[in-house]
């Protein structure tokens, strides 16, 4: 990567820590503030960014060492439809603003990118071409809005998110990428830990990679163990706190808090630098996740292929809002 010397001494920065924790769900915490099922979360940037803001200071209260920007789904194709596809700068830049705000000097800041929710040529009508070219409108956008490095999360396409990350490589800073599997230990789009790490080996622009989203704990821990096993590197780690289920009305997520601090520490010790959560995971739990990993001393563990996880005959639960 040929980056700035500013941008270097923030990765070494990084580097030389035990762990890095990250923060957790933008969409699971902009529901419990109010946001309503089919609205754009992208929007509540300009329309409430005082909202935003509280749930990065929760995040940031809480210990996480980045917080990841509201912007998931902040790219053309998705907010067209919301016929919000002329504000693709304004909502990016104002999310980076607010986030860049709340962490100040204390904690860095990434600018989340998502998938375009559409199916690249020749499965589906969108081309790579156009594909890079809207996620660099949106990498540019959060980079002029303040964010230390972008973060490519819920991929399930090698082919898309290698046009992100031609995309985003016009910001010339850091990027970081996870893919989200589930269905039978692959992505929706077939691809395994080990095709991701190889991939990921030639891309020379990537600073950190790894899991997201996907279904629970067990299955995040088994992907980032395939990837141990792959020869990964600088793995993030990011499981959803268990499987939503409806419960009066509401969605609440069906794990404990014993299966969440195992998983922080199995996940350090497995290799992974970069740990938090994703769906249902709220401030409190990644305080959580801090107070375990600082008291639990180093310990490493290599992973063996669990035959209990018959991670194919699971419901695929991988919707999200982010």
């Amino acid at each position: 990567m040929n980056l700035s010397k500013e941008i270097l001494e923030v990765l070494n920065e990084l580097l030389k820590r035990d762990y890095v924790i990250l923060d957790g769900a933008m969409g699971t915490n902009l529901f419990r503030k109010g946001l309503t099922s089919g609205e754009c979360p992208e929007s509540w940037n300009i329309e409430s960014p005082e909202k935003i803001f509280e749930i990065h200071e929760e995040f940031v209260d809480a210990g996480s060492d980045i917080i990841v920007t509201n912007t998931f789904g902040g790219n053309q194709f998705r907010l067209k439809l919301h016929q919000l596809e002329s504000k693709v700068k304004e909502l990016n830049y104002a999310g980076a603003q607010i986030a860049r705000e709340c962490a100040a000097k204390k904690v860095f800041v990434a600018g989340s990118i998502g998938p375009s929710g559409d199916i690249l040529e020749p499965l589906g009508n969108l081309s790579y071409e156009l594909a890079v070219k809207a996620f660099g409108q949106q990498s540019l956008a959060l980079a002029e809005g303040g964010v230390d490095m972008i973060w490519l999360e819920t991929f399930s396409d090698i082919q898309e998110l290698k046009a992100a990350l031609e995309g985003s490589m016009q910001t010339g800073l850091p990027i970081v990428a996870t893919m989200s599997f589930d269905t039978a230990g692959k992505t929706m789009m077939g691809v395994s830990p080990h095709e991701f790490v190889s991939f990921i080996k030639n891309q020379h622009n990537v600073f950190a990679y790894g899991a997201n989203c996907g279904l629970g704990f067990d299955e995040l821990l088994q992907t980032v163990g395939e990837m141990q096993n792959a020869g990964g590197k600088k793995i993030v780690a990011k499981g959803n706190f268990g499987i939503p289920v409806f419960h009066h009305g509401s969605i609440k997520y069906n794990t404990t808090e014993k299966s969440l601090l195992d998983y922080a520490v199995k996940a350090r010790n497995m290799g992974a630098l970069f740990i938090g959560g994703c769906c249902g995971t709220e401030a409190k739990h990644i305080k959580k996740i801090k107070e375990i990993l600082n008291i639990s001393p180093y310990k490493y563990l290599k992973h063996k292929q669990s035959n209990s996880l018959k991670r194919g005959n699971k419901l695929n639960i991988r919707r999200r809002i982010k």
